[in-house]
């Protein structure tokens, strides 16, 4: 007897998998203290396209009719403008597939993810690099990919290669992979370990609100870190917070290192994108977590390729979740 989406979740742990390699060699071979100096983001934008055309791929190998949502496409890599970021391109891509790959197809699987997403059928959505400031700086960033069937997210696979396996031992072991399947759980192994033993991940079990602590993002334009003081305040919480950028702050919260991750909306016209949210929103509601938006709605992955029906995102363990939401809600009430 099958195991529900047991072939998609291997072939996309695949997928991540090859892709977080891909990132790392872009890091190795690309990013130097001049760029950083010079906040020159080419090693990023050569890391984006290459991991989207290996899971691209791989994908359509293993699920030709599958459409993706994914972050890039091959516009700038065309033609003799494109030329030399092409080439760099594919020979990173190269590196990571069982057969070579030509530029065109590397093109062809780039924008593989330009569909437009939806409420029925099943389609994938990508985030190649989620946290690029955190990838230059050699810091946290995550490979993020999902499944959404009938405008569900049903499976999420996010690919840590810096995070710390266990998070009380910053400088080693570090290579994450997390995986959530719907009503399976939500497991982490080693990234780059294919026989690593999967182990169950869960949120942590603090009660109250006051014993918490806050995942932040480091870029403050990513959610209001001052409103985020003032719920803190709010909730009596005195913890430090845990800072990362990417989707690593949802397996943070899923296996218990921080309690709370909020993303609050820094203007009133942002809209959040689903290859964002979807595979960690699955991550933490498998861990035993709860996810929302500010005004406690599910977030619905169902409408295209953003997440038009909410606004920000919360998420916390179970015990402590309508708390936290309350307060988030009395802290925007009063500075409307």
């Amino acid at each position: 007897m099958s195991v529900y989406l047991e072939k998609e979740r291997a072939v996309a742990i695949e997928a991540v998998e090859r892709a977080s390699q891909v990132c790392k060699a872009v890091f190795k071979r690309l990013v130097t203290d001049e760029t950083l100096t010079k906040k020159d983001k080419s090693p990023v934008t050569v890391a984006d396209y290459s991991a989207q055309a290996v899971v691209n791929s791989i994908l359509e190998k293993h699920f030709p009719n599958d459409p993706i949502v994914g972050e890039e496409d091959s516009k700038d890599l065309q033609g003799d403008a494109g030329r030399v970021l092409r080439e760099k391109v594919v020979d990173l891509v190269n590196t990571a597939t069982d057969a070579p790959m030509s530029a065109d197809e590397v093109l062809r699987a780039i924008d593989r993810g330009q569909y437009t997403g939806g409420s029925t059928g099943r389609h994938w959505t990508l985030d190649p690099i989620d946290g690029t400031k955190g990838f230059l700086r050699g810091e946290q960033f995550a490979v993020c990919l999902a499944l959404i069937v009938d405008g569900k997210v049903r499976l999420g696979v996010v690919g840590c290669p810096n995070l710390p396996y266990d998070i009380s031992k910053q400088t080693e072991d570090k290579g994450v992979l997390a995986v959530a399947v719907e009503e399976q759980g939500a497991f982490q192994r080693r990234l780059g370990a294919p026989d690593d033993v999967e182990t169950p991940v869960l949120v942590s079990i603090v009660e109250d609100a006051c014993n918490a602590s806050f995942c932040e993002s480091v870029e403050s334009g990513h959610s209001n870190h001052g409103d985020n003081a003032k719920i803190a305040e709010l909730l009596g919480i005195t913890k430090q917070s845990v800072r990362m950028d990417s989707q690593c702050k949802y397996v943070a919260v899923a296996r218990g290192d921080a309690d709370i991750y909020l993303r609050l909306p820094v203007d009133s016209k942002y809209v959040e994108k689903i290859w964002d949210h979807a595979a960690g929103n699955i991550i933490i509601t498998e861990a035993g977590g709860q996810v929302s938006d500010i005004d406690g709605k599910p977030l619905d992955f169902s409408l295209g390729r953003t997440l038009t029906a909410n606004r920000g995102v919360v998420a916390a363990n179970a015990n402590i979740f309508a708390t936290v939401l309350a307060a988030v809600q009395t802290t925007l009430a009063n500075k409307e």
